[in-house]
C-alpha cells in the first residue's frame, strides 16, 4: 500500500518557518516533520510514498537527492570523488516526488496523483504537518472491514477545528470549523479506495469540503476514532511545542 501525502501548501500561518521552505520541511529534533510522518507509517509496514508537492517543491527533492549523505557518516576521496557511505540511516523506502502545481489545491492534488497509485484499490492519504502515536495497522484493518470508500481518523480536539458527526461509526456529517463546542475532528490520517478519487472535480477542490462532506452524505465515509496523542503543526506555538517533546525524550509520537 501507498501513503499520499500533501506536502505543497504555502503554510501561511507557520510563516517564521515557511517563508524559505515548506512546511513538511520544518524541523522536529532536528528532522522534518515529513520524516516523522513518513516513520509513523513504515514502522507499521507502509514503505511507498508519493509525496505531492506545490511550494518550494524543490527543497523537498534536494532533501531526498541529498538523504544519504546528509543522514549518514561519509569518506571522501577528493582525489576521485568516490563516497563511502558508513552505517547509518538508511530506510529501505521508496519516495515518490511529484509536482502537483504551486496553486493547486489538497483535493486537486490527490486527483493529480491517481497514474501513480496505479492498479492499487486502496491508498493512505495524510498532511505534512501532523503527528500521532496512531496504530496504521488497526487503521487498515478497519476500513478492510466496513466495505466502504473512505475512512477518516477522528480525534480530540479544541472547536478551532473542523468537527465530524458520528452515527455509531459512520460519518454522517462533516462541519468545516464551528463556533463554539468540542467534538471529535479530522486527525488527517485517511484510508481510501481509488473510487473515492472520482469525488475531486479538479484542481481548485478542497479536499476537506465537497469530498469528504459527500462521502459522509453518501454513507461512504467511516470514522475511526483514535483516542491517543495527536497534534498538527499550524503555528510556530505548536511547533515548538512538538519540539519540546521531541527533546524531552518522551515524543508520544515516536512509535519507531
Amino acid at each position: 500500500m501507498k501513503a499520499v501525502i500533501l506536502a505543497g501548501g504555502l503554510g501561511t500561518r507557520l510563516s517564521e518557518e515557511t517563508t524559505l521552505k515548506p512546511k513538511p520541511m520544518v524541523e522536529i529534533g532536528g528532522k522534518p516533520i515529513l520524516w516523522h510522518i513518513m516513520q509513523i507509517h513504515a514502522v507499521h509496514g507502509v514503505t511507498e510514498f508519493v509525496v505531492a508537492l506545490g511550494y518550494k517543491g524543490e527543497i523537498v527533492k534536494e532533501y531526498f537527492l541529498n538523504f544519504v549523505a546528509i543522514n549518514n557518516d561519509l569518506s571522501i576521496d577528493l582525489s576521485t570523488g568516490k563516497a563511502t557511505i558508513h552505517d547509518g540511516i538508511q530506510p529501505k523506502w521508496t519516495v515518490h516526488l511529484v509536482d502537483t502545481g504551486a496553486g493547486t489545491q489538497t483535493g486537486g492534488r490527490v486527483r493529480r496523483l491517481r497514474k501513480w497509485l496505479g492498479n492499487d484499490e486502496m491508498f493512505m492519504l495524510t498532511y505534512g504537518d501532523g503527528v500521532a502515536d496512531l496504530n496504521i495497522t488497526k487503521l487498515v484493518e478497519f476500513h478492510r472491514s466496513h466495505g466502504k470508500l473512505a475512512t477518516m481518523t477522528s480525534v480530540r480536539s479544541p472547536a478551532r477545528f473542523g468537527r465530524i458527526g458520528f452515527d455509531g461509526d459512520s460519518v454522517r456529517e462533516f462541519f468545516e470549523k464551528p463556533e463554539a463546542g468540542e467534538g471529535w475532528i479530522n486527525g488527517g490520517f485517511f484510508v481510501l479506495n481509488t473510487k473515492a478519487l472520482d469525488y475531486i472535480s479538479g484542481d481548485d477542490t478542497i479536499w476537506e469540503r465537497d469530498p469528504v462532506e459527500q462521502l459522509a452524505h453518501d454513507g461512504q465515509m467511516m470514522g475511526f476514532k483514535h483516542y491517543g496523542f495527536w497534534s498538527c503543526m499550524d503555528t510556530l506555538k505548536e511547533k515548538n511545542y512538538l519540539e519540546e517533546l521531541w527533546q524531552s525524550g518522551k515524543a508520544p509520537w515516536k512509535i519507531w
